[in-house]
């Protein structure tokens, strides 16, 4: 009997302790209607029931029909003895859409306890009706099952994918924003599947794989629609002029209603049919950038700033130091170029490292891009690395931007184990050694006074002088030809920079993230191609690929092979499930056709 009774004393205690909450009172977002429809705008209040009823808020082009009609909700939940509960009321109003328009709801109160609260505005969206189709009485409307039979051919105006850019016209490398948008009269949709990806020639993509799904009603060519976005890019073009967007191939399963008679009544099933759906392609302005272009300018285009940090600004020689530039801000930052230090001729300098951290932004892409140069003191003494400026074109301000870093002034220290002099000692030490003791020795004086100018050795120095001051002529041209030619350099280490992002894509294929492997594939394929052929990579195709690996006789196989790859690895890049074999295939492939075009020269 005692236990009983502690334990009754205990569930009384425990249903006493909860958690006293606020109340809340607001608003359950009305979704869009149509004109001429009811709809349902429901207010909730949480954490009380005692109450008075709400009143009805007074909506411009709508009329309220009847409410509210009231609901209550009462949940409980006992945690290790810490009891819980709370009592959701809603209040629903039902009005009908009398005018096309997009209307504000006020804030209603209520009170509580004694106690008022007030809900927050919003809006309600009300579309037009249906204009005429063309179709006659049995046009197919959204959330009417009865207009969508299965007996009906399903036209391209009732299912359909619309490009969506968000601007018109735009600089080169310049962010759109490009959204794929489903229009449907359906209301049930099954599957969407590509069978040809969009293609973007002549613009970097970006992938945007955390946009918001939206399911909305829009009112578009005098049609009502349900819509869904099915995929978000940002393209950056490469080149100016009119650039065409290829949409791709699209197969959509939609549910239609078949009419079954069950003898004395009548049912409906569903029934699948498969749609193919070619969305039209879509042709947008770019614009040249403004000229002239600044000296330095090296194509970035968005907005951004700039900071700078060196390890250490004391050092000894043959020690290691860097120094790291950050570049923030939103645009094709991923795309920037790494600029160029100009370190003391004394250093020993290593190829850059970069970091990239990048996400998308609303309409762009921002982040950061981190470069990172490494470098070697050779000599001692006082050194300066000068200030980089860095050029961007605003494309909002349509006008050149230069940010610059701070200079660095460095002191170089003998480093232990080392034999290395400073320029200075050399210096004296070259000195030192040009005066030498005067001899005493008379008897041992050269008595010969004939003129060097008559002696063999002089012309033979002479001779040799002047081969050396020609060998010198010609080596000093050649430098400055090979410092003038962009394009050699370029084919002298498109296989260099190639394997450095092999090796990326390697590094996300062990990590198993499939998605970037074939992203860093086809940067690697197209920056290769571009050093290879001595063609900037905004002028890419797949035609002048072709044209341009048949004039270095390219055999035709192997430029099969890499036009295959590229559509290769874009396919993959938009067809989502692939697995890690198909993207270890695809790195090998790409491996093997880099190292078959090093063997062929232009």
């Amino acid at each position: 009997m005692k236990r009983f009774t502690l334990i009754i004393l205990f569930s009384i205690l425990a249903l006493a302790v909860k958690i006293s909450a606020q109340a809340e009172f607001s608003m359950v977002p009305p979704r869009t209607t149509i004109e001429g429809r009811n709809f349902s705008l429901t207010y909730r209040l949480k954490n009380s029931s005692e109450s008075a009823s709400p009143r009805a808020p007074e909506i411009e082009g709508c009329r309220l029909l009847y409410g509210p009609a009231t609901s209550t909700m009462q949940s409980y939940q006992n945690i290790n003895g810490h009891a819980t509960s709370s009592v959701t009321v809603e209040y629903t109003f039902t009005y009908k859409a009398e005018k096309a328009g997009t209307y504000t709801i006020p804030a209603i109160s209520i009170n509580v306890g004694g106690k008022t609260l007030s809900s927050k505005s919003g809006t309600i969206k009300v579309l037009p009706p249906d204009s005429d189709s063309g179709y006659g009485n049995d046009d197919v409307t959204i959330d009417n099952a009865s207009t969508q039979s299965a007996s009906r051919d399903v036209s391209d105006k009732d299912v359909f994918i619309r490009i969506i850019l968000n601007k018109s016209k735009a600089y080169k490398e310049e962010a759109i924003e490009c959204t794929m948008k489903l229009y449907t009269k359906y209301s049930s949709i099954n599957n969407i599947s590509a069978l040809t990806p969009p293609v973007f020639d002549g613009f970097l993509i970006e992938d945007d794989d955390n946009f918001v799904q939206s399911n909305d009603t829009e009112h578009y060519n005098g049609q009502n629609y349900l819509t869904a976005i099915l995929k978000k890019y940002i393209i950056f073009p490469q080149k100016s002029g009119k650039l065409t967007i290829n949409s791709g191939e699209y197969d959509i399963t939609i549910v239609q209603y078949e009419r079954v008679n069950m003898g004395f009544f009548a049912t409906s099933r569903p029934v699948e049919k498969v749609v193919r759906v070619k969305p039209g392609n879509l042709t947008v302005n770019i614009l040249p950038l403004p000229e002239p272009m600044p000296a330095g300018f090296s194509g970035a285009v968005g907005n951004y700033q700039i900071s700078s940090s060196i390890s250490s600004t004391s050092l000894r020689t043959n020690e290691a130091a860097t120094l790291t530039l950050k570049i923030t801000g939103s645009g094709d930052i991923k795309y920037i170029q790494e600029p160029q230090i100009e370190f003391p001729s004394e250093f020993e300098q290593y190829t850059p490292r970069t970091d990239i951290n990048t996400r998308i932004a609303g309409n762009t892409v921002s982040g950061t891009n981190s470069i990172e140069y490494t470098f070697v003191p050779q000599s001692t003494g006082d050194f300066k690395i000068p200030a980089k400026e860095f050029i961007y074109f605003d494309p909002v301000r349509e006008k050149y931007v230069t940010l610059s870093t701070e200079p660095y002034s460095i002191k170089v220290s003998k480093g232990a184990g080392t034999a290395i002099a400073s320029s200075d000692q050399q210096d004296i030490a070259a000195k030192v050694t040009d005066i030498l003791h005067i001899k005493p020795d008379v008897d041992n004086q050269q008595t010969d006074i004939t003129p060097v100018a008559y002696k063999f050795y002089y012309w033979i120095l002479y001779v040799l002088l002047i081969i050396v001051l020609v060998g010198a002529v010609v080596i000093y041209k050649e430098r400055i030809k090979m410092s003038a030619d962009v394009t050699g350099r370029k084919m002298a280490r498109a296989s260099k920079v190639a394997r450095q992002r092999l090796k990326e894509a390697n590094s996300y294929l062990t990590r198993h993230e499939n998605e970037k492997v074939y992203e860093a594939l086809l940067r690697a394929v197209w920056g290769f191609l571009s050093d290879k052929l001595s063609i900037p990579a905004s002028q890419l195709s797949r035609q002048n690929i072709s044209e341009k690996l048949s004039e270095i006789n390219t055999p035709t196989t192997l430029i099969d092979r890499i036009i295959e790859v590229i559509d290769n690895c874009e396919m993959a890049r938009f067809t989502p499930g692939m697995n890690d074999a198909s993207a270890e295939k695809a790195y090998n492939e790409v491996s093997e056709i880099m190292k078959e075009m090093d063997n062929i020269k232009k």
